[in-house]
């Protein structure tokens, strides 16, 4: 459950904030439709795949090294703070409307593929996270990447459905509201990861 919680933090954290893909999804739903904008929500599902599994194949052979670990986890804690402090000062989400005939799908995988946000995540985040994980079972690794991705692009697919009614709702309280607080609980986690990261770099 303790991973769950987390992957559920991150994936909404990472499906609700500004960022090309986000932008896409919403560009796509006003452009074309809710349909358009779920299909580009659907791209980390194909992308990020190969990205889990280079991680997780990393983690078994680092496993042992306590002080690299610890410095992936220090590392993490700086990325996702930095998550913190973008959300906590989000002012809503600009669009820039440029048209084009590519497929929603298609525009979703490229623009997901050339960002670093999903490479630099599973190599300074997720791999810590995992790491602890594993040393309990595969279960919780299952829970954390599941809690992830169902968050991540469920989020997504939901603005998408809520812009295609009210495009106004990017720009609103409750959109606003609701990434600061998120910011707030990334503050949390940053703080778990330093402390992990500590006690790896101490015990190594």
């Amino acid at each position: 459950m303790h991973f769950l919680i987390i992957g559920t933090l991150m994936g909404l954290s990472a499906g609700l904030a500004p960022g090309p893909l986000l932008t896409l999804v919403i560009s796509e739903t006003l452009q074309r439709d809710a349909r358009a904008g779920v299909k580009v929500a659907l791209a980390p599902i194909l992308t990020d795949l190969p990205i889990v599994f280079f991680t997780l194949l990393v983690l078994t052979k680092i496993s042992g090294f306590h002080h690299i670990l610890g410095v992936i986890s220090i590392i993490g804690g700086c990325f996702v703070a930095y998550m913190g402090y973008e959300n906590i000062r989000t002012r809503g989400v600009r669009l820039d409307l440029d048209g084009g005939r590519i497929n929603s799908l298609i525009k979703g995988v490229l623009a997901n593929m050339l960002s670093p946000h999903p490479y630099l995540f599973w190599l300074s985040v997720g791999a810590p996270i995992m790491n602890k994980a594993m040393s309990q079972n595969i279960t919780a690794v299952l829970s954390f990447i599941i809690g992830f991705y169902v968050f991540l692009v469920g989020s997504k697919i939901t603005l998408a459905i809520i812009v295609g009614k009210s495009k106004w709702f990017l720009r609103g309280n409750i959109y606003i509201y609701t990434m600061r607080t998120l910011g707030l609980l990334l503050f949390v986690l940053a703080l778990l990861l330093f402390r992990e990261g500590y006690s790896l770099l101490m015990n190594h």
